[in-house]
């Protein structure tokens, strides 16, 4: 399966947050503009794809598929087509470097203080403690077992 077709079919678990180009924005492309969620597929470097995947399935509470793609080691998160979001998986290469620094990924989930009380049991660190940030309801960040900075959303009740 060429790369290009596996991204393409990959996505949809999480919701994705996007921003709307301006209306008056002249540079707006309008093959682009038409996209109310861009982002369609991410990779979470790995160091040691055994260790990142139970970490994972443990503080999210679900399960991964395991598979080779190219020549890399890749766990990939749960997806369901048809739905708003994106989804992605760990990846493991020579080109994979986990990172706090690198592009942040938020985690849409149900019970940030759940999420949050497992990576601790799991080792990790809180790096940004669950914030109310209003209408648009609570955030937070933890560090994975890799070594990754990620982030957390839980819509308000």
């Amino acid at each position: 399966m060429r790369f290009r077709q596996l991204v393409a079919g990959i996505a949809i678990t999480m919701s994705a947050c996007a921003l709307s180009p301006a209306a008056d924005d002249e540079t707006t492309n309008p093959e682009v503009a038409a996209i109310s969620n861009p982002v369609l597929y991410f990779e979470i470097p790995v160091v040691d794809l055994d260790r990142a995947i139970a970490f994972y399935e443990d503080a999210l509470a679900l399960k991964l598929s395991r598979q080779t793609v190219d020549g890399y080691e890749m766990a990939f998160f749960p997806r369901d087509d048809g739905k708003p979001g994106a989804s992605g998986a760990l990846a493991k290469g020579d080109v994979y470097r986990p990172s706090r620094d690198g592009a942040l990924i938020y985690f849409d989930v149900a019970d940030i203080d759940a999420v949050l009380r497992r990576v601790i049991a799991l080792g990790s660190d809180v790096l940004y403690e669950k914030k109310d940030i209003g209408e648009a309801g609570y955030v937070a960040e933890f560090e994975d077992s890799e070594g990754n900075r990620i982030a957390l959303t839980q819509a308000r009740d």
